[in-house]
């Protein structure tokens, strides 16, 4: 069978993250045949670690269209996320783009139909879809096992950031270079799994605070409501001002409660379903429906950008399913964007955004 022949574009950290399992042919029919990056810095450092037979461009363009590369990784900055994707489709390149999809769906949205029209393999490196407890955890609500949704809530505090990670380049923890904080950086991951294991909230309310632990114009400590067609309703809490943080993730279902927390996946089971339960106790007084806890084993999350990696290169040569299709990514970003608008507007949002305001708002906050 034919290897893919891959290109990075941006070899920065997560770059490097990419290479260090696809140069030496850690993916199975998969190579890594060129790298680019405008820092002529970090192609020499490039260079030092993995040799020179790897070519080398500083314009993805002339990567792009050189015939050395059947597919592209990029890992550059957010905001290029999409434009660049756009002309690696328009190129018949397949694309594997770093999370986020973007800053704004209003670009996300241009990539996805960019995508469609190719007829090129597309996918998002939201590679955490891949961690085997929350696998778990969409299996035992897509098979029913907690019966109908209520409730969910998600602590996700423990992505503390001293002041000089935020000085650590000048596009980090700014509205023009990275297009927010906490939500648009460290979040993505929580947002994806969030919509990808409960599906997309119906409307919005959120409240942040803006350089309130930290010297930055961006969102440092986020509180969100979200509120489901259906009644079920979640809380998502997000800071990088916090230390030690937890990462405690609860859901509460009419056949008991998951919780998350630790790696530790705990199943609290309703012998009836709750509701059943209710309509059936005739007695006086309190009462609840016995439940038996148990731990589940979940298995420990390995090489996880490599699984998403895989998985694209067994998509193109054998249509393998896709862990991540590219057009879900609009999904994450219009929960992202929804969060940004409603902060600033201190309303509720209904979803999808609209995403011709939120992009106005947002060049708003980079030109304040």
């Amino acid at each position: 069978m034919k290897k893919i022949r891959f290109g990075i574009i941006g070899v920065g950290v997560i770059g490097n993250v990419h290479a260090s399992y696809l140069a030496p042919g850690d993916v199975e029919n998969a190579e890594l045949t060129a790298v680019c990056d405008i820092e002529v810095s970090q192609l020499e450092k490039f260079r030092e670690t993995y040799g020179a037979d790897i070519k080398h461009y500083t314009d993805y363009k002339d990567m792009i269209a050189s015939g050395e590369v059947d597919a592209v990784i990029i890992s550059t900055p957010h905001y290029d996320h999409p434009s660049i994707a756009i002309d690696c489709f328009k190129a018949g390149l397949h694309v594997l783009c770093e999370k986020p999809a973007g800053v704004y769906s209003k670009a996300v949205l241009e990539m996805n139909e960019a995508a469609k029209n190719s007829n090129k393999v597309f996918s998002v490196m939201f590679c955490l879809r891949t961690n085997p407890c929350f696998v778990k955890i969409k299996e035992l609500i897509d098979e029913g096992e907690l019966g109908t949704l209520k409730r969910i809530n998600w602590i996700a505090t423990d992505w503390y950031r001293p002041q000089g990670y935020h000085n650590s380049s000048s596009w980090r923890s700014s509205w023009k270079g990275e297009g927010g904080g906490v939500i648009i950086n460290q979040c993505p991951h929580n947002l994806d799994l969030w919509q990808w294991m409960f599906g997309m909230p119906q409307e919005i309310t959120a409240f942040a605070d803006f350089g309130k632990y930290y010297d930055i114009e961006v969102e440092d400590d986020v509180t969100v409501y979200m509120r489901y067609e259906n009644g079920v309703t979640g809380v998502f809490v997000a800071s990088t001002g916090e230390a030690p943080g937890s990462n405690r993730l609860e859901v509460a279902g009419t056949r008991g409660q998951l919780i998350l927390e630790n790696n530790v996946l705990t199943f609290k089971r309703n012998r009836v379903d709750e509701r059943e339960f209710n309509e059936n106790f005739k007695g006086p007084g309190m009462a609840t429906p016995e439940h038996w806890e148990c731990k589940i084993p979940c298995g420990a999350l390995v090489t996880p950008h490599k699984n998403i990696t895989q998985n694209f290169v067994n998509a193109i040569l054998k249509s393998e399913p896709l862990i991540v299709p590219g057009e879900e990514g609009i999904n994450e970003m219009n929960l992202s964007n929804a969060i940004h608008m409603s902060a600033w507007k201190h309303e509720t949002v209904k979803l999808p955004v609209d995403p011709d305001e939120y992009y106005q708002l947002l060049m708003e906050k980079i030109n304040e």
